[in-house]
């Protein structure tokens, strides 16, 4: 056989794209695979080899996907002789006898302890024609491949080409999915947000910003609610009109910073005395609405009074008080106007009592 003589380095313009298609399989340092371990016994028995292995060549080293037959699972890429077998992509590369064989050196790789003296190596091609390493096949002693056996291995490299382009087809649906996964989020996120924002605008709309009671809006909301109105038709329910007595001799006396501290200690003490599913309002300045649905006027007034003794103990740097007005509503016999009117008149008359107090509504029933 006639001496190979020593081939030119690879330029970085040829390198640089090779490496990167390289790359793209994600497959340098994974684990052993059934698939790739089958191509190299295969290619073993084919050539009847006490070593064989799939080769890719790394910017500095060669590293085996798998092997049989030697130990080494990787080695310096300068004494790689697949280095070399990639520099002709198209071409099996066979050296029968590295010691007969001038300008290529025989690779460190030990076959049971002995030095490799046969290789035959068929290059790996990307489909953009980039080698990425061989299959390849080795032996303590000199040989000849057949015709056939050549052929075998050239059928065995494309194998694994295609299992190479299987791999790299899995990672980019993975790639996708787990951006369509994120996507997902993202636009989840987004609907989130939204929604959190609409609710914001929808809570700033109906709530008062100071007490985060509900507002005159909402009471008007609540006055065209179909739902509200439906309940309130089946059962009796008790309306309770709050004012807090003297407030502006407390904004005068003590500032405006410590009134809205007094607004919001009777917000604290409706909102604690209330269940869920009465509704509590700011109605005007220091005026409070609260509608207590199935609730009679003996058990509202036990709220009221809950709320009125909740306000006395606040902690506040002056006495604060408030007066409440109370009337209930029967099914069939009082539209909600009527009822205001009258809690309203109950207040009235709490306040000329004196004040801190709650007074019932007395209006007799008018039936007909």
């Amino acid at each position: 056989m006639s001496a190979v003589p020593p081939l030119p380095l690879a330029t970085p313009l040829e390198e640089a794209p090779r490496q990167l298609a390289l790359d793209a399989y994600a497959i340098l340092d994974t684990a052993p695979e059934q698939a790739y371990d089958d191509i190299v016994r295969l290619a073993a028995t084919l050539c009847e080899t006490p070593a064989a292995a799939i080769s890719l060549i790394d910017r500095e080293r060669q590293w085996f996907k798998a092997r049989i037959g030697i130990e080494d699972a990787q080695t310096p890429r300068s004494e790689a002789v697949c280095d070399r077998a990639i520099r002709n992509p198209h071409e099996l590369l066979v050296v029968e006898d590295f010691r007969a064989q001038a300008g290529i050196p025989a690779p460190p790789l030990r076959i049971g302890g002995r030095p490799v003296r046969f290789y035959a190596g068929m290059p790996l091609l990307s489909p953009e024609g980039h080698a990425l390493g061989t299959v390849c096949v080795m032996d303590v002693r000199s040989r000849r491949l057949s015709a056939g056996q050549r052929e075998g291995l050239g059928v065995l490299a494309r194998q694994t080409g295609h299992l190479l382009e299987l791999r790299r087809y899995a990672l980019e649906q993975r790639r996708l999915l787990a951006e369509r996964e994120a996507f997902a989020r993202r636009l989840e996120a987004s609907r989130e947000d939204l929604q959190r924002r609409h609710d914001q605008l929808q809570h700033s709309a109906t709530h008062d910003a100071l007490t985060g009671l509900l507002n005159r809006t909402a009471l008007s909301q609540l006055h065209e609610d179909p739902g509200v109105a439906e309940r309130l038709a089946r059962r009796p329910y008790t309306l309770m009109l709050l004012d807090i007595d003297h407030f502006k001799q407390v904004n005068d006396r003590y500032g405006h910073l410590l009134g809205d501290r007094a607004l919001r200690a009777v917000a604290d003490a409706v909102a604690a005395s209330v269940r869920h599913g009465d509704f509590a309002a700011r109605y005007g300045g220091e005026e409070f609405l609260i509608l207590l649905p199935d609730t009679r006027l003996d058990d509202a007034a036990q709220v009221a009074e809950r709320i009125r003794g909740h306000i006395a103990q606040a902690a506040l740097p002056f006495p604060l008080t408030v007066s409440i007005g109370l009337a209930m509503g029967e099914p069939g016999r009082d539209w909600s106007e009527q009822v205001f009117v009258r809690a309203d008149q109950a207040l009235y008359r709490a306040k000329a009592a004196g004040r801190n107090r709650v007074v019932a509504d007395d209006t007799p029933w008018h039936h007909g």
